[in-house]
């Protein structure tokens, strides 16, 4: 299947559509600059290290959880690594944005009579902070925190979980995510429509190689 073909099904056949948050209707250079920037600074302040040291360790860190409920868990990192999560997100929160033409397809999708899911790894914390700078909230029927599942979306118990919150038909169900693994499992599920959402942070200058998956760079490309 092509864009073209998608967009067909996406207008008329498809009834649930499954939105992942960062890096898919959010740019993610705000969660990038935050703990590849902000994060190590703090934690080098803390600790009289040098910035390059704090990021050493803060990736072997990130890397142990990398996969889990914990690694997109805030008061989990704020008691790892004594430092107040939320506060310092509040401290950067002008830098969330909303991707070009977002809610452009989110209105189209409402007005098309579509169920509309964010389905997110992302913590209640975050999400709250991120849902009140950019105001996208009011599109969603339904909101599904991977914290409420019980495990993370790269995990296809995710989606037999989800299936029975949303009660979606897997043929008539698109989802769209930047994050291969969180696709992979979807389409090991069997959700027909599996999209990748390229350029996920506005700082990156070229869409990543073939994945496999079908992929747009813009939901301009989608809008009917």
């Amino acid at each position: 299947m092509d864009i073209k073909g998608l967009k067909e099904a996406l207008w008329s056949d498809v009834r649930h559509v499954l939105l992942d948050m960062d890096g898919t209707l959010l740019d993610r250079y705000f969660d990038d600059y935050f703990w590849e920037h902000l994060v190590p600074e703090k934690y080098a302040e803390k600790h009289n290290i040098t910035f390059g040291r704090a990021k050493e360790e803060l990736l072997k860190k990130y890397r142990t959880h990398e996969g889990t409920l914990n690694w997109t868990d805030i008061d989990f990192w704020s008691r790892e690594l004594d430092l107040d999560i939320p506060a310092l997100k509040e401290q950067i929160r002008h830098l969330i944005e909303v991707h070009p033409h977002v809610e452009d397809f989110l209105r189209e999708l409402k007005d098309a009579g579509k169920k509309v899911a964010l389905v997110t790894n992302a913590h209640y914390k975050t999400l709250k902070i991120k849902m009140r700078k950019t105001r996208i909230g009011g599109y969603f029927d339904k909101v599904v925190t991977s914290s409420e599942v019980g495990c993370p979306k790269e995990d296809i118990a995710f989606w037999q979980r989800v299936e029975r919150i949303l009660r979606f038909d897997k043929d008539r169900t698109v989802f769209i995510d930047d994050v291969v693994e969180n696709l992979s499992a979807a389409r090991e599920f069997g959700i027909r429509y599996i999209v990748l959402k390229t350029m996920a942070s506005s700082k990156e200058t070229e869409a990543a190689e073939d994945s496999g998956f079908l992929a747009v760079s813009d939901f301009k490309e989608l809008l009917p």
